[in-house]
């Protein structure tokens, strides 16, 4: 199949060092010689180069090695031609105009629900009751492209903002590969404009091939070193030609350097590219928009931040956490002093807090004014660098959340977690861990997808003599994970949903709760989206150790 490469950046910078590399794989070191591309944004424009010939061979490649354009934003294709033709009409990326901004797309994979029929029999995404944009060449790619776009523009009156795009184009990738997940391969960029690139991950093998077809992204920023090339000789001292501030994100289907740090994307997963980092979560990209970055058009009206329910009830997760927190402390306050029907509570009401899976810190800032000592945890170094500079924070430490707080030597009045469950499928020894750190009057308070199962079967799955978990599924999606501890079986039930994220049974949450000692004293939901033929809702818990 054929390859992708990408770059997002804070600062315009160029991108022949990545692109020498990934060029060879286009005929020389690879087998995609079926034709190449570049898009690459300059202001408004969007400048691109497509040639049939095999990258590792072309002369307009070559030229553009050696040529610095300087970007924040750009994407690259390699192809391998398994629909449609070796000709112009199929290179990749893609391009078309929307709402006064240039789109491009590049994709690698197989879409079997736009493979093999005429345009007008493809299925049409959202709300999409009319086509406006057509294919003009005969690939599943391009026809994928121009779904996205006919469903983007039959769902937004007025320009979207960023989380309200993240939701929708998060809704109609799960849309493309529901009903043919095991045979539907869907790793696709997608650029709207200088600031923003969407990248998305559905990945796996064709039948009787070995090669894995997945996403990968990288990083780069101080402190710098060298970065060497896989598909040639060939490195780059960065120390010596970036500057202190300057930020690159670079993604591919597989990792261009043999000594830098590559992630593999989830499958399902969806990030925003913006400013040289990767979002996942609605209230990052909310923060990006109110720095004035996202979707920029003359043409356009902007939509208000806040939009659609969906988007709305994700990035105000940690808000609407620390308003049931706030509202807990209120109520114990005005019983312990008699209070004479004022609704100020006294802050901090805690002393030692605990943000779990803190990210980039944008719960740790909601929760900063009512805790005296705050300490943040997440797995991810990058991460915990973004917190830094908050300055929110007393104390962050770079560990998985279970061990991390145990090893933080305290005990806490409030430990919160905000858009940190949906991420991790075995709940049970996060609230282990949080019990035992957690003072006799203390506070767990989070937020969790959750799910209700109604009367469906849940099936069990067997463990293996080594402990690896087997996964049965139902008709309509319904997972169940078991694990073994002393003959004694304990069950998490869940659901992955087809956006990388899990969603949690409302009633195992209740069960942990029970089991753990913990009171659940506030909670509060709302209709988040749809997995099969059940609602998934944003749920924010507030539980209070029992005495």
């Amino acid at each position: 199949m054929c390859q992708l490469m990408g770059m997002n950046c804070n600062t315009p910078t160029d991108f022949t060092f990545s692109f020498k590399g990934f060029a060879k794989r286009g005929g020389e070191t690879d087998k995609h010689e079926h034709g190449w591309g570049l898009a690459i944004y300059e202001g408004r424009g969007l400048r691109t180069f497509h040639d049939p010939l095999p990258a590792a061979k072309s002369r307009i490649a070559e030229f553009v090695s050696g040529y610095p354009i300087q970007t924040l934003n750009m994407m690259a294709h390699i192809r391998y031609a398994t629909q449609g033709t070796v000709s112009l009409e199929n290179v990749h990326p893609f391009q078309r105009e929307m709402w006064g901004i240039q789109w491009c797309f590049a994709h690698n994979g197989e879409v079997p629900k736009f493979t093999g029929k005429k345009f007008q029999d493809y299925p049409r995404l959202g709300r999409c009751k009319e086509l406006f944009y057509f294919p003009v060449g005969e690939t599943d790619s391009e026809a994928v492209f121009c779904a996205i776009l006919n469903a983007l523009r039959a769902e937004f009156a007025s320009l979207p903002t960023l989380p309200n795009l993240y939701e929708t184009i998060q809704r109609l990738c799960a849309e493309i590969v529901e009903g043919e997940e095991d045979e539907t391969i869907l790793n696709f960029l997608l650029g709207c404009g200088k600031f923003t690139q969407f990248a998305y991950s559905w990945p796996g093998k064709r039948p009787g091939s070995k090669v894995w077809n997945g996403l990968f992204f990288t990083i780069r920023r101080p402190p710098f070193a060298t970065a060497q090339l896989k598909d040639v000789d060939y490195a780059v001292d960065f120390t010596v030609c970036t500057n202190p501030n300057d930020r690159v994100a670079v993604i591919a289907t597989a990792p261009l350097t043999s000594n830098e740090r590559w992630r593999e994307f989830k499958k399902g997963e969806l990030l925003m590219f913006d400013n040289g980092w990767g979002y996942s979560e609605i209230h990052d990209c909310h923060e990006v928009e109110l720095q004035g970055r996202g979707l920029v058009s003359n043409n356009m009206p902007k939509q208000t931040c806040g939009g659609c329910p969906e988007a709305q009830s994700g990035f105000n997760a940690p808000t609407l956490l620390r308003n049931q927190v706030d509202e807990y402390f209120r109520e114990q306050q005005q019983q312990q002093q008699q209070a004479d029907g004022s609704s100020s509570i006294q802050l901090p009401f805690a002393k030692e807090g605990a943000d779990l899976g803190c990210g980039s810190g944008c719960s740790g800032l909601a929760f900063r004014d009512c805790v005296t000592r705050l300490t943040g945890v997440d797995i991810s170094p990058e991460m915990i660098d973004r917190a830094k500079l908050r300055g929110c924070y007393d104390n962050l430490l770079v560990g998985d959340i279970e061990t991390a707080i145990q090893d933080a030597n305290s005990k806490f009045d409030l430990v919160f977690a905000s858009n940190v469950f949906a991420f991790i499928q075995d709940i049970r020894g996060v609230f282990a861990s949080v019990r035992t750190s957690l003072n006799p009057d203390g506070i767990f308070a989070f937020s969790a997808e959750t799910i209700d199962f109604d009367d469906a079967p849940l099936l069990v799955p067997e463990v293996d003599q080594v402990g690896e978990e087997k996964k049965e599924e139902d008709g309509r999606g319904i997972e169940a994970a078991a694990s073994c501890d002393e003959n004694k079986e304990k069950k998490f039930r869940l659901v992955l949903q087809s956006c990388a994220r899990y969603a949690h049974e409302a009633g195992y949450i209740q069960e942990l709760a029970s089991e753990f000692g913990f009171e659940i004293v506030k909670t509060q939901e709302s209709d988040l989206r749809k997995h099969c033929v059940h609602m998934v809702k944003n749920a924010v818990y507030v539980m209070a150790c029992r005495r």
